[in-house]
């Protein structure tokens, strides 16, 4: 007869728990797995598969009840740490459709929005374009893939325990926003620098001509010139993406080793 002594029930239900809190918070916060229009059971599955992938790799530290007041206090440390490791690949696909945002405002389409669920909120329609060639680069890079590796090898730096995260994690969060959005800026600085070009040509004819109606014509040469300068600049997105992504992966490993580093 199999007998199970508390003691082995506790620690078999904190190995679950705690790696499932932090996958949980990852794949609810980051791109593509935490979509909005993918089912809540199955992100709770995958997450669940995950854990039960991983855990058995994992050096739980002794004597934490999951319901105690430590037990919480690791709790909450998991849902962070996994916040701040997804969280780290979203900002890529937000300086993405920031690009768009300020691309599409430079070409007229700023009116021009859908409604995004991703963010609850109605996104315009250049940066809704971009950010879906961003998500099917980011598939087929096997950027989930990598994401998930990150996740597993962020057990192994910032193993379970009762220390607190080192705040050089979250300096180099706050460093990898700045860095990304700069990103956003240079990948939307080809459409603006040739709508600007557009701009003020079509300022000079309207001071030379002043009796054209500028309204009549400006808005669809932007719009022509807008649209063959994101149709010249698509080949070479890719590559920038795959950097992107790479660095991404990178933060989100350095993250988690500075956690641990006290």
């Amino acid at each position: 007869m199999i007998s199970v002594t508390s003691a082995q029930l506790t620690a078999w239900i904190a190995a679950f728990i705690f790696p499932l809190a932090r996958i949980l918070a990852l794949i609810s916060s980051a791109p593509v797995l935490g979509n909005k229009q993918i089912p809540v059971r199955i992100k709770v599955g995958l997450a669940m598969l995950i854990t039960v992938i991983v855990a058995p790799t994992i050096t739980m530290p002794p004597n934490i009840e999951p319901a105690s007041a430590q037990g919480l206090f690791v709790l909450v440390e998991q849902i962070l740490v996994g916040l701040a490791i997804g969280f780290t690949m979203r900002l890529i696909f937000t300086a993405v459709e920031m690009a768009g945002d300020l691309a599409g405002m430079q070409m007229g389409l700023g009116f021009a929005s859908f409604y995004d669920p991703v963010n609850a909120s109605y996104t315009p329609v250049i940066a809704q374009f971009l950010g879906i060639v961003a998500t099917l680069a980011f598939l087929s890079f096997n950027g989930h893939l990598l994401m998930i590796s990150a996740l597993a090898e962020s057990f192994q730096s910032f193993p379970i325990s009762t220390a607190m995260p080192a705040a050089a994690a979250f300096r180099t969060m706050a460093e990898w926003g700045a860095i990304i959005f700069t990103h956003s800026l240079q990948l939307s600085m080809p459409l603006i620098g040739a709508l600007m070009i557009t701009n003020l040509a079509l300022g000079i004819l309207t001071r030379s001509a002043p009796q054209l109606n500028i309204f009549a014509v400006g808005f669809p040469i932007t719009l022509t010139v807008g649209f063959a300068s994101l149709a010249l600049t698509l080949p070479y997105l890719a590559p920038i993406l795959d950097h992107a992504i790479n660095e991404g992966i990178d933060t989100m490993q350095r993250i988690a080793l500075q956690m641990a580093k006290h």
